[in-house]
Order: C-alpha cells, then sequence, then structure tokens
C-alpha cells in the first residue's frame, strides 16, 4: 500500500468517524465504503473494520451513556443473542469474491437504511416496550452479520428500535453506541481465533477515528444538523456497494 493511500484512507476515516459518531455509530459501514473504493486487499477489511468500530464505538458509548442517552434493558436484550452470533460470524471465513458480494449488498442496504435513520419522524410520546422474543431475534440476526463481514450493526439496529417506536432517537443513539462495542469486540475475537491478522498500517488509522470519534460525539450530544453530510454519504455508501457488487463481484 502507498502513503498517499495511508494518508487518504486515514483522513476519509476521520471524516466518516465524525459522521457516524454524531448519531451514536461507530461507521463500519463507512469504513467499508472507503476501503472497497481504495480497492483494500479483502482479508484486511473485517480486522480494519472491526478494530476502528471498536475504537469510535467506546468513545461513543462513554460520551452518550454520560448524557444519560440509553435504555438498559433493550440493551441487555439485544446482546444477549447478538454477543454468541458476533463471535460466530466473526469466525466464519467465507471466499473473498462473495465476502464482495455480501458486503456490497450490505453497503446498499445501509444507505437507504442511513437516509430512514435521519429522515424518519416518530412521536416518542407514543413509546411502547420492546418485546423479549423479538429483540433476541434481531439480536441474533444483527450479530451474525456484524460478524460475519465486520461492521458493528448499529445502522440496521437504530432505524429498527426507532421505526417500531422502542425508544427516543437519542436512546438508539446511545444503545447503538454500547451495542457496536461489544458486537465488535466479539466479532474481532472470532476473527482472530480463526485468521491473527491485521493490517499493518492500523495505527495511523486508529489515531485519525480517535480524533473524529471525539469530535462528532460531543457534535452529537450537542445537537448538530447534517442532513447534507448524511446525503453525501448516501452516495459514498451506494458507490461503494455498487462497486463491490457489480465490479469487484462480477469481473
Amino acid at each position: 500500500m502507498t502513503t498517499e493511500t495511508i494518508v487518504l484512507a486515514a483522513f476519509l476515516f476521520l471524516l466518516i468517524a465524525i459522521v457516524y459518531s454524531s448519531v451514536g455509530h461507530a461507521g463500519s459501514s463507512g469504513y467499508l465504503a472507503i476501503m472497497a473504493l481504495l480497492s483494500f486487499a479483502p482479508e484486511t477489511i473485517k480486522p480494519t473494520s472491526l478494530i476502528l468500530n471498536i475504537v469510535v464505538a467506546a468513545i461513543a458509548s462513554y460520551k452518550y451513556l454520560k448524557a444519560n442517552y440509553f435504555d438498559k434493558r433493550i440493551f441487555l436484550i439485544l446482546i444477549a443473542t447478538s454477543l454468541p452470533a458476533a463471535f460466530l460470524g466473526g469466525y466464519l471465513t467465507i471466499n473473498p469474491k462473495y465476502f464482495k458480494l455480501i458486503a456490497g449488498l450490505f453497503l446498499i442496504l445501509a444507505s437507504g437504511l442511513l437516509l430512514l435513520r435521519e429522515y424518519s419522524k416518530k412521536n416518542e410520546s407514543d413509546l411502547v416496550k420492546m418485546p423479549v422474543t423479538p429483540g433476541l431475534a434481531i439480536g441474533s440476526i444483527i450479530g451474525l452479520i456484524s460478524g460475519l463481514i465486520g461492521v458493528g450493526g448499529g445502522i440496521f439496529l437504530s432505524p429498527i428500535i426507532i421505526m417500531a417506536n422502542w425508544t427516543s432517537v437519542k436512546k438508539a443513539s446511545g444503545i447503538a453506541a454500547l451495542f457496536i462495542l461489544v458486537n465488535s469486540i466479539s466479532g474481532l475475537a472470532g476473527h482472530l481465533t480463526a485468521i491473527n491478522q491485521v493490517d499493518s498500517n492500523i495505527i495511523y488509522w486508529i489515531i485519525a477515528v480517535i480524533i473524529g470519534g471525539l469530535t462528532g460525539s460531543y457534535l452529537g450530544t450537542a445537537k448538530l444538523q447534517n442532513r447534507i453530510i448524511i446525503g453525501c454519504l448516501f452516495l459514498v455508501l451506494l458507490t461503494a456497494g455498487l462497486k463491490f457488487v457489480l465490479i469487484d463481484f462480477l469481473k
């Protein structure tokens, strides 16, 4: 990997960390998109995404929990099944070609979910209690996907619990942040158990996302209007997803 690519990736990872941590996410779908566009080696994508996820999610979790944006009951139900599923997904190794297909489809779906979360309007006075069985099922599905392709699952979780009116938008951000953190740790543990391989340039990107995570989580727990940025990020995710599916997978 060239020096120019390392520096460009660090800069883009920093921007992704700012935007995602502002809404309680760690940025895994954004990191996947950047790595797709910069043609990272497939075997380095999962561990890189998970490590950066852990760093940013740890910062966002602290910020949101400190601001009391959290729901302990919802979180515990979800992680009861997501943690073992994420470990299993991280442990499993799939053919690089099919990894690109799955990751590409994820990015395309994530681009739509990003808009759905940002633009959906819910009446928080009508919140209902999350039932246990659907919560366990959701946790297991998101956990498996998280470990398999190297994401935290927040991009799926937030729209679901917001649209179902199980919690407020701010608390959804806090739940998602800690959910992403523990899922990413579990997924990385599974991956390292199977394949102990991490990109040698990871330290540069960790520094970049620490700066981005601190900035974004501060803005998110205050008040940030970032719909233009979200729209741009939608295009990045969609473009990267289409690249994975239509170029890398089909070539």
